[in-house]
């Protein structure tokens, strides 16, 4: 005894109604995607051809050292708080030990911060001592009641 499969009818071919593309041309990649460089010349870094996904960003993030120089920077008008340059100072130090790429901005936010940093407690040093200076004279002005 044989077996019969049935042939199903497949669908009749629709009519191609799409423009044919002129000699030389082939199919354009999906949006997003690069074409495929021709044999002998190099791909640009990061791109993606046709049936890969993009490359993410080659360049690492360097948010310790940018926090770093932005805290640097805002701590010449917010120096007297100690709160800003300590924290600009540790991120620095940080960026210095993990962020080689960024060694400039790095250092330029351990120069400002360690500087304002001296700087704000040396005023604090010099009001204290001025201040000891001047406690004994504070009770003059109420001595001659």
């Amino acid at each position: 005894m044989s077996a019969t499969i049935p042939v199903v009818p497949s669908a009749p071919a629709e009519p191609n109604n799409a423009p044919t593309p002129p000699a030389g041309f082939t199919e354009q990649p999906s949006a997003g995607y690069a074409e495929q460089p021709p044999a002998g010349y190099a791909a640009q870094p990061g791109a993606a051809y046709v049936g890969q996904q993009p490359a993410a960003s080659a360049t690492p993030t360097q948010w310790l050292s940018i926090s770093s120089l932005v805290l640097g920077i805002t701590s010449i008008f917010a120096g007297w708080t100690f709160i800003v340059p300590v924290a600009g100072l540790i991120l620095g130090i940080l960026a210095l030990q993990r962020e080689p790429a960024s060694r400039t901005m790095a250092i330029w936010g351990v120069v400002l911060n360690s500087v304002l940093l001296a700087g704000g407690l040396l005023v604090g040093l010099g009001a204290l001592i001025f201040g000891l200076a001047a406690l004994p004279f504070a009770i003059l002005p109420f001595a001659m009641f």
